[in-house]
């Protein structure tokens, strides 16, 4: 659905280089610090800013291939993007229908009062959540084939986040053939929803792997200096010195728990994963 090889954006304090695949059938994380490069990508990937090299191919076309007609396809939410706040949802319908030939609006209103969101209400008076389900379910209301969405819970409470996520899980589970690009720094949205997630960190990708292996494989491992100099690093991707000794990253949990049973071993998470391959070092 969407390949983006050595993609390259120069900036006077800022590079990007990035190579990432979203895959149909997949929700893919992009997850990374902020300024890390995450925003930088969305925008090259959707032809809003011109990368200084690279590659990207969206839905099988080259970017500078991909027209008006294709980009009916794209459900977007960005995170400095929206409607006017001089709007009501209610003046967005003829908008909606005038911009997307296949915009569902008896879907779209559905959507809106199960969503609480009030027609005839001013968008700028509407709470941060509500301005959120109102980008979401715009871009799931078209038929979109993908959606690339930048930090789409960002700020929002528990409650409104799992409405968001569920929306996102029924759109992926009415096409196989649909797929998600997803960014965010709350790590348990993706790790919810995420069938795969990157991390990049400086402009580049550090990490590439699925969900699931991250959360049953990866770990990290608590010790003393005595069991650190005996400890077997071949499988140990970053280590950090601690007070009480180091912190260590692998990806071969099980390795260490059955060769190493006094250590303490802490099942990975997106936020340790994170924490580690940016302030730990490299063996």
């Amino acid at each position: 659905m969407l390949r983006i090889e050595n993609l390259r954006k120069n900036y006077k304090s800022f590079s990007l280089d990035c190579t990432m695949e979203v895959r149909p059938g997949c929700v893919t994380g992009l997850i990374g610090q902020n300024g890390a490069g995450k925003s930088t990508t969305f925008k090259a990937a959707l032809g809003l800013i011109r990368p200084d090299g690279g590659n990207i191919r969206i839905m099988g076309r080259d970017i500078g291939e991909f027209g008006v007609g294709d980009r009916q396809k794209l459900g977007v939410v960005l995170s400095d993007s929206g409607f006017s706040g001089y709007l009501t949802v209610a003046d967005t319908v003829p908008i909606l229908s005038n911009l997307y030939k296949d915009f569902d609006k008896p879907f779209f209103l559905e959507q809106i009062k199960k969503g609480g969101l009030p027609e005839n209400k001013k968008i700028k008076e509407f709470s941060t959540g509500m301005k959120a389900k109102l980008k979401i379910i715009t871009a799931i209301s078209h038929n979109a084939g993908l959606l690339i969405l930048d930090e789409p819970t960002a700020g929002l409470d528990v409650v409104a986040r799992d409405e968001l996520l569920d929306l996102l899980r029924e759109f992926m589970e009415k096409d196989e053939n649909r797929a998600i690009l997803i960014s965010s720094h709350i790590s348990g949205d993706l790790e919810s929803l995420c069938d795969d997630v990157y991390m990049i960190h400086e402009g580049k990708i550090i990490l590439h792997e699925d969900t699931d292996v991250l959360l049953s494989d990866y770990a990290v491992l608590k010790m003393d200096e005595r069991q650190y100099d005996m400890l077997d690093k071949q499988y140990i991707l970053r280590s950090r010195k601690e007070s009480f000794g180091y912190s260590c990253l692998t990806n071969q949990r099980q390795y260490y728990q059955d060769n190493y049973p006094k250590l303490a071993v802490i099942k990975g998470t997106i936020d340790e994963v994170i924490t580690m391959m940016i302030r730990g070092a490299v063996l």
